[in-house]
């Protein structure tokens, strides 16, 4: 059975979570900040991590690197709200093996926890160039995030009107078609 340490700080997802994998085979752990986090890590040594990018206290990316050194062969899969492709560079380029949108299927999780990078038929960065509106959407969701995600801010910052961004937003998130 694989041990499974959810770091999630909203709680009811992190039991949802949990229910989920541990249907799946999974032995779940949760904690939903960042010090207990290491703590349990090092308690329990889990094969696999489940690692929310916006915990309360901290930056999930800021675990990656300890948890990574307490566990260098624990498989770590980065879950954010607020994807966009520079966090999924600096989460791969800090050592963790796969990163996801919220919300996600029961089965990409699965694929994400069972295989690893090396295994993956797919690389993780293409070679062709992103389309312009994706590029305006991450450049948006970064924008909004740095805003703590407050729309006018942010609408001042890219120069446009609220109303404006808040049609885009209202938009599903655009998906890369390459």
């Amino acid at each position: 059975m694989n041990n499974l340490l959810i770091i999630e700080d909203d709680s009811a997802l992190a039991a949802v979570l949990a229910s989920r994998l541990s249907r799946h085979g999974f032995n779940c752990m949760q904690c939903n900040c960042a010090d207990q986090s290491l703590l349990k890590a090092r308690q329990h040594a889990p094969s696999h991590i489940l690692l929310d990018m916006k915990l309360a206290d901290k930056n999930g990316l800021s675990l990656i690197v300890p948890l990574r050194q307490y566990l260098p062969k624990a498989l770590i899969v980065l879950l954010t709200g607020y994807a966009s492709i520079a966090t999924a560079v600096e989460a791969i380029r800090l050592g963790a093996d796969n990163y996801l949108a919220k919300p996600v299927d029961t089965q990409t999780l699965l694929n994400a926890l069972n295989v690893s990078p090396n295994e993956q038929n797919e690389p993780l960065l293409s070679d062709q160039p992103i389309s312009p509106k994706l590029l305006e959407w991450e450049h948006i969701q970064q924008v909004l995030t740095a805003n703590n995600g407050n729309i006018s801010a942010t609408a001042r910052l890219l120069g446009m009107h609220r109303r404006t961004l808040q049609r885009k937003l209202l938009k599903k998130p655009i998906t890369d078609t390459r």
